[in-house]
């Protein structure tokens, strides 16, 4: 096995419970740690038996700034189900997704939420 790390994948998306998130939007963060299945890709030098970043953006991209969720939990699920659906040799997708502007009463950096799928 090995990982495939994708970090700060960012997107402007209009996620969130209040109505005021979906009106005025806001700049999300992803991570990914695919654990992938090396079958032939490092010794054959193999693109096609391996996860192509392209393609694994493009998927994370139509979700993140698709169809409105109000929790990024529920983002983060949707894009490890998407990926491990999209290339069958990763067998584990952690996904991260960072909401820096959340409507909390202080100051803070982010709210993050960490999926793994399958469990």
């Amino acid at each position: 096995m090995y990982v495939i790390r994708m970090k700060n994948c960012a997107f402007f998306a209009r996620h969130g419970v209040l109505d005021e998130e979906e009106t005025l939007g806001q700049r999300f963060y992803v991570d990914a740690a695919l654990t992938v299945d090396p079958g032939r890709a490092l010794v054959e030098d193999s693109i096609e038996d391996t996860v192509n970043y392209g393609i694994a953006f493009a998927v994370i991209e139509k979700i993140i700034t698709g169809e409105r969720r109000f929790l990024i939990e529920a983002l983060a699920l949707e894009v490890a189900r998407a990926l491990t659906a999209r290339f069958p040799q990763i067998k584990k997708a952690e996904i991260t997704v960072r909401k820096p502007n959340a409507p909390v009463p202080g100051v803070l950096d982010h709210v993050e939420v960490t999926v793994v799928w399958p469990e």
